[in-house]
């Protein structure tokens, strides 16, 4: 190595993520105020107990301890036969009592981990798309309640903040990851892999936007093949999965141009304006003591009873991930298909509800399925985009199931053309009617017979000289013009292979004459 010369260090970063997630309860975590604040005014979900007056004792909500026992099984955790709540203090103005109450040291599940599908944006993705899975560990689920709503008005001088105690007291569900991500992409993957198991769960709508799924970053840097720990910095306020991942790349570059240039990064909570895709300083990152946690003394250790258990454990559904490796292994799905039809339970529950309505087995039945998906995920979508309904229940439409087989059924065994079953479907997607009704009002059950050919292909060539005399001068691509006009004359009910081949013998028996 040349004196003088020195080499860079490479860096390598550790990424923790700590989710809110709003539960679907009926009522708030302590207290029976209706918990649907996003619809309701303000001001008007509120009681004694999450407006903190004194006096008042919390109770329990038990639905949303059966959800959170749900996530900790779904994510592999082992459940606390004995937990108990905490107040967490800490003085901001959206806490109506002053302090919250939330869990510490003896949370409802821990211990468990959450295996990510593989990342096709890094590198080449491996040969078997669950070969290469990435196991992020998870530390502790835990419950608490949501703090009140603040919407601030105005900037600078006569800027003041109004207060929605509606949210105040919402179940609020805590899953805290291992530091073990090293890719914003992986923290974008396990954001995903969480919300598809909210939903499928049932325990949350999981919407970022609408703030019911929430996203606290903790990211630090070390030198590569270090084990200890840095100093960490958490990210708030990111609304959105990619925002997650621009706020944690920009992160990433400023502690290493922080530390690259002799600089110590401070532990902080900084937060993340979208707008300007740079994070800022908001204040000093607080220690666990500096919450002063002591157990809440209104409430008392909770006793979970391990039947209690074991009968929500028979009750969780099919997640997506095994949902994912299903239809790939069973029906031999792509992993981009399969990847499309777990994306959302309703739309996989339909999917299987198509292929079950054909009692195929074996290769049939793989055949049969992967031309389902095709309709699934092709022009069942693109409808539900054109009405400007992406995201709508796929039961909701008027395909049902039985008749969306039929049409798959009648495609694959070719007794429609490509366009008449598209123009079949549209009518299906608009009335719900039988598609087999449809093609015989419509005349679209594809014509193969040489006979009832012949007639319309003698028409075509009687009318359209240009394209004979084209073929007959050596243009034989002139014939793929004429196809088109017998397909557009039987409105897509003939086969254009047999159309093609008797205008061909047609054309070549009138350049002999």
């Amino acid at each position: 190595m040349p004196h003088g010369s020195r080499t860079e260090i490479v860096y390598e970063t550790v990424i923790g993520l700590e989710i809110h997630v709003q539960l679907r309860t009926r009522s708030k975590m302590f207290c029976t105020c209706a918990a649907d604040y996003q619809t309701a005014p303000p001001n008007t979900r509120v009681c004694p107990v999450c407006l903190a007056l004194p006096g008042v004792l919390p109770v329990i909500n038990r639905r949303a301890v059966e959800f959170t026992i749900m996530t900790g099984l779904a994510l592999n955790c082992e459940i606390a036969v004995i937990t108990k709540f905490d107040r967490k203090n800490y003085g901001y103005p959206d806490l109506m009592k002053g302090y919250q109450i939330s869990q510490y040291d003896q949370p409802i599940a821990s211990g468990g981990h959450v295996d990510l599908p593989p990342l096709t944006t890094v590198g080449q993705a491996p040969a078997d798309p669950r070969s290469s899975v990435q196991r992020v560990g998870i530390t502790r689920v835990h419950l608490e309640e949501d703090v009140a709503r603040l919407i601030h008005i105005g900037n600078g001088t006569g800027a003041y903040s109004l207060m929605d105690v509606n949210r105040a007291g919402v179940p609020l569900m805590e899953i805290v990851s291992e530091p073990d991500m090293r890719l914003p992409e992986q923290a974008e993957a396990y954001i995903s892999e969480l919300q598809q198991m909210m939903r499928y769960l049932g325990v949350s709508t999981a919407n970022m936007e609408e703030g019911s799924f929430r996203c606290d970053a903790n990211v630090s840097i070390r030198p590569a093949g270090a084990e200890e720990l840095s100093t960490r910095v958490e990210i708030k306020n990111m609304n959105r999965a990619r925002a997650v991942v621009r706020a944690l790349e920009y992160e990433i570059k400023r502690q290493t141009e922080v530390v690259r240039s002799g600089g110590r990064v401070e532990q902080e909570t900084r937060g993340w304006d979208d707008e300007l895709g740079i994070t800022h300083s908001q204040r000093s990152k607080e220690e666990v003591n500096d919450y002063r946690y002591f157990p809440e003394p209104d409430l008392p250790p909770l006793e979970i009873d391990p039947a209690w258990i074991e009968e929500i454990r028979r009750t969780l559904p099919e997640l997506a991930s095994s949902r994912r490796a299903r239809f790939q292994d069973g029906y031999g799905l792509s992993p981009y298909d399969a990847s499309l039809l777990t994306a959302k339970r309703t739309t996989a529950d339909y999917f299987e509800a198509v292929v079950r309505a054909r009692p195929y087995h074996g290769e049939k039945q793989q055949a049969f399925a992967k031309e389902t998906a095709n309709w699934v995920n092709g022009e069942m979508a693109r409808l539900l985009n054109a009405k400007g309904e992406p995201d709508a229940d796929i039961f909701s439409t008027r395909v049902q199931p039985e008749r969306m087989a039929t049409i798959v059924e009648l495609f694959q065994e070719r007794a429609i053309s490509n366009a008449a079953a598209k123009q079949v479907f549209a009518e299906m997607f608009e009335s719900g009617r039988d598609p087999d009704a449809i093609i015989e009002e419509k005349g679209l059950r594809k014509v193969e017979d040489t006979e009832a050919l012949l007639p319309i292909i003698d028409e075509i060539i009687g009318s359209n000289r240009k394209a004979v005399d084209d073929f007959l001068s050596g243009k034989e691509t002139a014939v793929r013009f004429l196809v088109g006009q017998v397909m557009r004359a039987t409105r897509g009910a003939a086969d254009p292979n047999v159309a093609a081949d008797l205008l061909t013998e047609r054309l070549r028996n009138l350049g002999g004459a």
